[in-house]
C-alpha cells in the first residue's frame, strides 16, 4: 500500500476539487510557485484562472473571496503564516460568516481558508507560531483540525463542498506525517463527526492534530503499565462532536484534554465544562495546555518546551487516575 504524506493529501484534495467542480479556484500569496508546497503543480494543472496569485493584502483577497462565493463560486485561500489570519479576522467572522445567517439563507458564502503550519515546534518565533483555532470556533466559523492524511483529504474536500465558511488548520507538527493510504479508499469527512484514533477504558484524552500522535504514542507507552488510554479526535473543533465525546468519556469515566492553544478560554477549557454540565466523572478533568500569554521563543528547544507535549500529558494521566 502507497505512503501518503499529509501535505500531499491536502494537494491531493485541492487538485481533485479543482478538477471535479470548475466553480473552485485556489488564491493566495505565491500560491503558483507553490512556495508552501501546498498548491505545487496545480498551476501547471489548471492554469492562471484558477489559481491565482493574489497582492499582498490580506483583507482585499479575503473580501475579495467573500464576494466570489456570493455569485457561485468556491474560493480556496491558503494562508501560508497563521498569524495572517488576525489581519481577517474581521472580514471571516464579521463578515462571511454572518451573511447569510443574517439573510435567512438567501446567500450563501462557501469559502475554505487553509492554514499550513498552524502552531509551531518549527522555531518560528512569537509573531508565526500561533495555532487561532479557538477563535474561530467561539464566534461560530465551521473550524477543522485533521490529524491524519486521510482525514486532511477528506475534511478538506468536505470544506470546499460546503456552504458555509470553513477554516482548515493543518498543524506544522502534522505536515511530514504519513500513513498508509489506499487511494481508493480516500473520500470526504463529515465535518463535525469525531473518531476513536485509539481505544482504550481508563481514561479518555481528547486531542486534536499533531497531538493525536503524541497522545497515541502515550497511550502506547501506558499500556506497558497496564493503563489503558483512549484518545478521541474530533477532527472538528466547531461544530464539537459532543456525542462522541460522551460515548468516550462515558465508558472512561476520566477526561484529560491535551490542546495546543492557550489555556484561558482555549478549546480544553470548552471539552472540560462540555464535561462538567453533562458526565458524572469518576475524577475531575485535567488540561495540558500552553500557559497563557506565552510567545513562543526562536530558539527550537524553547519553542518546544513551551507547548504541550507527552511529559505533560503522562503526568495529567497519572493525575486523573489517583483522583478519587
Amino acid at each position: 500500500m502507497p505512503k501518503l504524506s499529509y501535505l500531499k493529501a491536502l494537494n491531493r484534495a485541492l487538485g481533485d476539487s479543482l478538477a471535479d467542480d470548475p466553480s473552485v479556484f485556489l488564491l493566495g500569496e505565491d500560491i503558483r510557485a507553490a512556495a508552501s508546497n501546498l498548491t505545487a503543480g496545480l498551476f501547471t494543472r489548471f492554469g492562471p484562472d484558477r489559481v491565482l496569485d493574489i497582492p499582498l493584502s490580506e483583507q482585499a483577497f479575503t473580501n475579495f473571496a467573500t464576494g466570489a462565493a456570493l455569485v457561485g463560486m468556491r474560493p480556496v485561500i491558503e494562508f501560508q503564516i497563521p498569524s495572517l489570519l488576525f489581519l481577517v479576522f474581521e472580514q471571516i467572522a464579521n463578515q462571511a460568516h454572518k451573511l447569510s445567517l443574517m439573510t435567512g439563507g438567501q446567500c450563501k458564502v462557501p469559502v475554505t481558508y487553509v492554514v499550513p503550519g498552524s502552531g509551531s515546534r518549527t522555531g518560528w518565533a512569537g509573531q508565526h507560531s500561533d495555532h487561532p483555532y479557538t477563535l474561530f470556533a467561539h464566534v461560530g466559523v465551521k473550524t477543522v483540525v485533521p490529524a491524519t492524511p486521510a482525514d486532511a483529504y477528506g475534511l478538506l474536500v468536505s470544506a470546499i463542498r460546503d456552504d458555509d465558511p470553513v477554516v482548515v488548520f493543518a498543524p506544522s507538527g502534522a505536515l511530514g506525517v504519513r500513513d498508509d493510504v489506499d487511494f481508493s479508499t480516500l473520500a470526504p469527512v463529515p465535518l463535525g463527526v469525531g473518531r476513536i484514533a485509539r481505544s482504550g477504558t481508563d481514561v479518555t484524552v481528547v486531542a486534536l492534530g499533531h497531538l493525536v500522535h503524541d497522545a497515541v504514542a502515550v497511550a502506547d507507552e501506558l499500556a506497558g503499565l497496564g493503563i489503558s488510554v483512549e484518545v478521541f479526535d474530533p477532527r472538528t473543533v466547531y461544530p464539537l462532536d459532543t456525542d462522541g465525546l460522551a460515548a468516550s468519556v462515558g465508558k472512561t469515566g476520566r477526561l484529560v484534554v491535551i490542546d495546543d492553544s492557550n489555556r484561558t478560554s482555549g478549546f480544553a477549557a470548552e471539552v472540560l465544562a462540555i464535561a462538567a454540565e453533562r458526565f458524572d466523572l469518576a475524577a475531575p478533568p485535567r488540561r495540558v495546555t500552553r500557559p497563557d500569554g506565552a510567545v513562543l521563543p526562536f530558539a527550537l528547544a524553547l519553542d518546544r518546551a513551551v507547548q504541550p507535549g507527552r511529559d505533560q500529558l503522562v503526568a495529567a494521566i497519572h493525575a486523573v487516575l489517583e483522583e478519587r
